[in-house]
């Protein structure tokens, strides 16, 4: 399965067996798309995006991590399950009501998976976002 999409898509269908995938997005209205790591690792940078109305993004990992960066001003809503694995996300806007919204669904099993915005040791959000989550 061959990955589909680049920095001005505004769609995507990214697949990492045994691989990565570093992408940092400036799509304009980004309608989601599908995300696949098996055995590899999928990093999204989606803080330049433009979400569309019912973006929709569907996430899986198998023995794999994806990691995607937004901005804090989106809200997420998410169904993802872990088996013996884990899934974190999480944004400032989480109770916005008004704010832009990405629905997240799949399944990270014996992989994980990291959505939102990431904070420092102290749990305040990093300037550039690139700070590692803090567990």
């Amino acid at each position: 399965m061959p990955s589909l999409g680049d920095e001005e898509s505004d769609e995507l269908s990214l697949v990492a067996v045994f691989d990565g995938i570093t992408l940092n997005s400036r799509a304009k209205a980004f309608t989601g798309g599908a995300m696949l790591a098996w055995f590899g690792g999928i990093e999204v940078d989606l803080r330049e995006v433009e979400l569309a109305p019912d973006a929709r993004l569907s996430l899986h990992t198998l023995f794999g991590g994806i990691d995607i960066k937004t901005p804090p001003s989106w809200r997420l809503e998410s169904t993802m399950k872990a088996v013996a694995g884990g899934v974190d996300t999480r944004t400032p806007a989480q109770d916005d009501p008004d704010a832009p919204v990405l629905t997240l669904t799949g399944t990270a099993l014996f992989g994980g998976v990291a959505v939102g915005v990431r904070t420092g040791a102290r749990g305040a959000a990093a300037a550039d976002g690139s700070a590692p989550l803090s567990r």
